[in-house]
């Protein structure tokens, strides 16, 4: 068995292809070097809506340790394959479902990020048998309110001739940095979102219709709710009635980019909460 210096596994990130009902999915993996003898219970990361599994990197390298994660890019993120037409969450959620099955992994747990925690929560609620923990790094409850103000604005914005779309984006994004991330992380998060086109938008839209008054207080799983300071920081406060047994942890020094910014951090709050 090979060891660093300082006796920990040795971690092996991969990257491959899986099938889905909407056709294969990209996923990041690590696993430690350890052979699987003393590994704990695998992990999958859900990310947010116009993201990609890339926005684990850091995070991947840090818990795979002692565990398998798998970090899936959601149908028509990142390099996955796109579905047909507007998914709802619990059609994200299925096709989550589908890889599970393909890797033939008989318990998980699931971390979702924004969009990615209504994914990860439907996930539990359909398959109890399959999902045994829950982390979710902030949750998309939303007001009436809220979802007019989404629905009345396009998003992404169209193309427009002179490029100003990709820097209203890119403003945006710019306001919501969180603290410790570089304009070079902001910028592969811009990449990310570019590369994914308007049918990324697609996961946001989902999470605005998903009905979280009625679906969060389904899940029987313990859950580890993390409260980063960002757009959802009001949001998630609004799941604390829905999740009444959960375990929170207000992150308030961290914001968007936190899987980035901070790998060690959350992994160590995520780990106290799945290992215990």
């Amino acid at each position: 068995m090979k060891r660093l210096a300082a006796d920990r596994a040795v971690v092996n990130l991969r990257r491959a292809y899986f099938e889905c009902r909407y056709g294969q999915l990209h996923v990041r993996t690590s696993f430690p070097s350890t052979g699987g003898f003393d590994e704990r219970t695998p992990l999958v990361c859900l990310h947010e809506g116009r993201g990609s599994s890339r926005a684990f990197g850091p995070f991947l390298a840090t818990m795979g340790t002692d565990r398998s994660v798998y970090a899936a890019d959601t149908p028509g993120c990142g390099e996955s394959d796109s579905p047909p037409a507007q998914p709802t969450v619990a059609d994200y959620a299925a096709a989550i479902g589908d890889l599970l099955g393909s890797l033939r992994l008989r318990r998980v747990d699931v971390l979702g990020y924004h969009e990615g925690s209504a994914i990860a929560a439907e996930l539990a609620i359909r398959q109890p048998a399959l999902v045994r923990k829950l982390v979710l790094a902030g949750v998309p409850v939303y007001t009436g309110t809220e979802r007019d103000s989404f629905a009345a604005r396009p998003y992404p914005q169209p193309p427009a001739v002179d490029g100003s779309h990709w820097l209203a984006e890119w403003r945006r994004r710019l306001a919501a940095r969180g603290p410790g991330m570089s304009l070079e992380q902001l910028a592969d998060d811009f990449a990310d979102a570019l590369h994914n086109g308007p049918n990324a938008s697609w996961a946001v839209r989902a999470a605005y219709a998903w009905a979280a008054h009625d679906r969060l207080p389904l899940v029987g799983q313990p859950v580890l709710v993390l409260r980063p300071r960002d757009a959802l920081w009001e949001p998630t406060l609004r799941a604390e009635p829905l999740l009444p047994t959960a375990r929170w942890q207000d992150l308030g020094e961290l914001g968007a980019g936190l899987f980035g910014v901070a790998p060690e951090v959350v992994a160590a709050r995520v780990r106290e909460f799945l290992d215990h």
